[in-house]
């Protein structure tokens, strides 16, 4: 499929979707407190604290040097803390402290404006379009990128 110019490109679209997005969610975490990111942490805490830093990154899809980078930030903002493993004292695990309970709200409001705002004028059923397409991309690249044939299943994504 060709297009007339490189501004018209899947790349070049989703290099600039992407980019605009990121800004767009820098914008509204940033008076909250927090990175691009870091509010999956917040939910994954949100649906079980206590978790061990691997388990987090597990659940998260990235890897333990990241959350562990993330976890330092969000410690020192004061969202969440880490505490020793009761039975186990070389492992840690990580809790919400107050103010990460109580941004809970603001971050969905935030994201939810993101979303919002990203899928303007869409129809529900655009949405849900859209929402298939990411998805049939996102696999497709898996697999490149796994080596598999074009239609192998894709269990789930690994760490990147």
């Amino acid at each position: 499929m060709g297009h007339a110019n490189e501004t018209e490109s899947m790349e070049f679209l989703l290099g600039q979707v992407c980019k605009l997005h990121h800004a767009r969610a820098h914008d509204l975490l940033e008076g909250l407190g927090l990175y691009r990111g870091q509010p999956r942490l917040l939910h994954a805490l949100y649906k079980e604290e206590g978790i061990t830093h691997g388990e987090l990154a597990e659940r998260l899809r990235v890897a333990p040097a990241t959350i562990t980078k993330m976890i330092q930030r969000m410690e020192k903002a004061g969202f969440v803390e880490r505490r020793a493993d009761p039975v186990d004292q070389r492992v840690s695990r990580v809790y919400l402290t107050g103010a990460g309970h109580a941004i809970h709200q603001a971050v969905d409001e935030a994201l939810a404006t993101l979303e919002e705002e990203s899928l303007a004028g869409l129809t529900e059923a655009e949405r849900g379009q859209l929402y298939q397409f990411l998805i049939s991309v996102r696999d497709n690249l898996i697999r490149a990128v796994e080596g598999l044939p074009a239609q192998a299943p894709v269990k789930e994504m690994r760490t990147i």
